[in-house]
């Protein structure tokens, strides 16, 4: 993300801003090439190819905020949506950047709880930077304890917070820089009852499920407005219920028999009707997977062979990649096959009477 000099020469007009970003961007990436990096450029974004990394390149820029609030509005919430999606963006990676500073296990915690998350198959639901909140939470207010020290002591007490805190009726704030007064307390609270109006009609029907309120965003809208639903909080909060107490068995007790640490990143398959599985040489990032699924009473119903049309990794044959230039060339930049087959997957989904739909891959996330 890159953040300008404020200046009074920008244009008022939201389609001209949004050109101005475009020009600025497709200069940066002029230059870039200068300096002897590959360089992608359209109106919309550029992508710097380097290191072995694709960048993509955005603009903030916060006098379209200001714009909006002149406009009438009292705060960001219509603001364009990818101003308003790079201010989040850019305040959370600030205020986590701060405490990460401050806690070393921090760190440590987060990403053992993002790999449970994706284990057991809710990344779809729940966003990382979520995640990272609620673990903030842990070390900001972690009474009748201290912050935790080490990163199995904050795993542990992610699991037991995700299945013990009362979402339906509390809003979780997660106060990093100790910004927050009465004022913005009250706030707060205001927002989350009027999220919760519906209650009374339609317990199962509230929005956002996991209310998570930060100094920047004080009515839950960034990471949890749409996801995850009541259901799947309620799912999230019995398996993390499952977990935390196999890891306690495992803290006193010690791995025994079947029951070992690799239970806690094992997600049952025998709860769905049916299980697509991946072809495994096909997959984008088959190395982030721990396990291999495991189906023993599944009954195969459809095989299909794999596509030759794409490869996550370009072959290193001389007859095929003739040059730097010409493997930039081939390369897709956020191309991904798994990502855009479950997106097709949930909009037929919505058009029939399936409900919740998610992809498993041969090495079980």
């Amino acid at each position: 993300m890159i953040q300008l000099e404020g200046s009074g020469n920008w244009p008022l007009d939201p389609v001209a801003m949004e050109k101005t970003k475009s020009a600025f961007l497709l200069r940066i990436g002029e230059s870039l090439e200068d300096r002897g990096m590959f360089v992608t450029a359209s109106e919309d974004e550029v992508n710097v190819l380097t290191s072995g990394y694709s960048f993509l390149l955005k603009i903030f820029h916060e006098r379209g905020l200001v714009v909006q609030k002149q406009a009438g509005d009292s705060n960001i919430q219509s603001a364009p949506s990818e101003d308003k999606e790079l201010f989040f963006r850019s305040q959370h990676s600030s205020m986590i950047n701060g405490l990460h500073g401050i806690y070393q296990a921090y760190g440590p915690v987060v990403r053992l709880a993002k790999r449970w998350i994706s284990a057991h198959l809710f990344s779809s639901f729940i966003s990382e930077e979520a995640v990272e909140l609620v673990a903030a939470y842990l070390f900001l207010r972690p009474f009748p304890f201290h912050a935790p020290s080490s990163r199995v002591t904050g795993f542990l007490r992610f699991l037991r917070l995700l299945s013990s805190f009362d979402w339906t009726f509390s809003p979780m704030i997660v106060d990093i820089n100790n910004d927050f007064n009465l004022k913005d307390e009250k706030e707060i609270n205001e927002n989350f009852m009027l999220s919760r109006r519906s209650y009374e009609q339609n317990p199962h029907d509230i929005e956002p499920a996991m209310f998570l309120a930060t100094s920047y965003d004080k009515s839950s809208e960034a990471w949890t407005k749409q996801s995850p639903s009541k259901s799947v909080l309620k799912r999230i909060a019995s398996y993390a219920k499952s977990s935390a107490e196999l890891l306690t068995n495992l803290i006193i007790h010690g791995q025994s028999g079947q029951y070992t640490w690799e239970c806690l990143y094992r997600t049952p398959l025998s709860n769905y009707d049916a299980v697509i599985l991946l072809h495994k040489e096909k997959l984008c990032r088959p190395h982030h997977v721990l396990f291999p699924a495991e189906i023993p009473n599944g009954k195969l119903v459809i095989q299909g062979k794999p596509s030759n049309d794409f490869h996550p990794y370009m072959p290193l044959s001389k007859s095929v990649v003739r040059s730097l230039h010409d493997t930039r060339d081939k390369l897709l930049v956020n191309f991904d096959p798994t990502a855009y087959f479950l997106r097709d997957l949930k909009v037929k989904s919505k058009l029939s009477s399936f409900g919740c739909i998610r992809y498993v891959n041969p090495l079980s996330m």
